[in-house]
């Protein structure tokens, strides 16, 4: 090997480690600060009416500060109740039901993990056969769908990516569902990633027991 190519070959050896660490740092920064910015205009732009210019981070902190006192005021008797009238009347609304609905059910999930929300995460065979999805089960298949098939049925949830608050409710007999060990939240995260954030895997060993 010429010594023209080694050095080339140290080149992009040592870019290739460069952009390895660099990348993961500047995506990480960039999504950070559009963030910041996005939450900051929510309020930021009513501050800069009143005081006559604009205070980076003063509307971020006061959206933290609302946010931190919906949640003392929804813990309580009145709360609660005001809370159940806002969810009714969503759930009027057409369009902005479907959007609240399923906002709602994924905010759950992932920072309540509660039971009602995505259940587990499972494999199906969709949209055809020899083709794999991951699917959230929300719950068992109950009414008129359930009496009229033969077997248990599931309601299955496919979050589209990157936005999870769109997909596709399908009942899947429990024969053809394959369930994962997985967690709801690596599940959301592989999904909206686009498959690039993949949790590690590793088999459970069963051990039989003495005889």
């Amino acid at each position: 090997m010429t010594r023209r190519a080694v050095l080339q070959t140290y080149l992009r050896t040592y870019f290739v480690a460069g952009l390895l660490i660099v990348l993961p740092v500047v995506i990480t920064v960039s999504v950070l600060v559009w963030l910041f910015r996005l939450l900051d205009n929510v309020l930021g732009w009513a501050f800069a009416l009143l005081l006559g210019r604009t205070i980076p981070g003063l509307g971020l902190a006061t959206s933290f500060l609302l946010v931190f006192l919906a949640g003392i005021f929804a813990t309580n008797v009145l709360g609660r109740r005001i809370v159940e009238m806002v969810d009714r009347a969503m759930m009027q609304i057409p369009v902005a039901r479907t959007i609240y609905s399923a906002t709602k059910q994924i905010s759950d999930s992932i920072l309540l993990q509660r039971k009602g929300a995505f259940q587990r995460v499972v494999l199906l065979e969709w949209p055809r056969k020899g083709l794999f999805t991951l699917g959230f089960v929300t719950g068992e298949t109950s009414g008129e769908a359930q009496e009229k098939t033969a077997e248990r049925v599931f309601n299955v949830f496919i979050v589209t990516t990157p936005n999870p608050t769109t997909g596709f409710l399908v009942l899947v007999p429990e024969s053809e569902i394959i369930p994962l060990e997985m967690k709801v939240e690596d599940g959301l995260k592989m999904v909206i990633s686009g498959g690039i954030v993949t949790p590690p895997y590793i088999p459970q060993i069963t051990t039989r027991n003495p005889s």
